[in-house]
């Protein structure tokens, strides 16, 4: 079975100073992640998201759905999201997560990204719902796409990754505290993307 490996620089050191970041490329079987992918393409309510840009509310430049156990509420960039009921598909998914992460999970954000215009500007998953030190499991379906993370105040330590169809990025401890991470647009052809984000939202 394929496992989360910690990211380093040189076997030893962390990828970057004060994050903890866990990465598997192939943490589902093609199979299962293509499976999976049309499971919650077809099965989850897509929606647009409207969001908080520069002061003035906005469309999101995707599509997204925000999943949960009851009472597990989301507020981002000014609007507060009610969670959706938890798709067949991915009970299984978080049951494994929950396992190997050694976390729990009572949410998930889905988003759904068309083409390579469809894009994640740069934020952090900091927000006081989440906790201290959040645990972000990020599974990726679908078209292989560019994800960033920079140092809030240290640009130059800096980190770009492909997330593959079927891949697993786990961010955890002060990573959050400490970066800001995108998934950037892009002009060249770049098929349809879903990225599960699973965390635990706190009471």
């Amino acid at each position: 079975m394929s496992v989360l490996r910690a990211l380093t620089a040189n076997g030893r050191e962390p990828a970057l100073p004060g994050a903890e970041l866990w990465f598997c490329p192939q943490w589902l079987a093609r199979g299962q992640a293509d499976a999976l992918l049309l499971q919650v393409r077809d099965s989850i309510h897509w929606e647009t998201h409207r969001i908080r840009l520069f002061g003035k509310q906005v469309d999101s430049p995707r599509l997204s759905s925000w999943i949960g156990d009851e009472g597990a509420a989301y507020t981002y960039s000014g609007a507060r999201f009610e969670p959706r009921p938890w798709p067949a598909a991915l009970e299984g998914i978080r049951i494994r997560l929950e396992q190997e992460a050694g976390a729990q999970f009572n949410s998930v954000l889905a988003n759904r990204y068309r083409t390579g215009a469809d894009y994640m500007g740069w934020h952090s998953d900091n927000e006081s719902a989440l906790g201290a030190r959040p645990v972000i499991a990020s599974l990726s379906l679908g078209a292989a796409r560019r994800f960033v993370l920079k140092h809030r105040l240290r640009p130059e330590l800096k980190l770009e990754l492909e997330l593959p169809h079927g891949s697993l990025l786990l961010m955890r401890g002060e990573t959050q505290t400490h970066y800001r991470h995108a998934l950037p647009r892009t002009a060249r052809p770049v098929g349809e993307r879903i990225n599960l984000t699973f965390r635990q939202i706190c009471a």
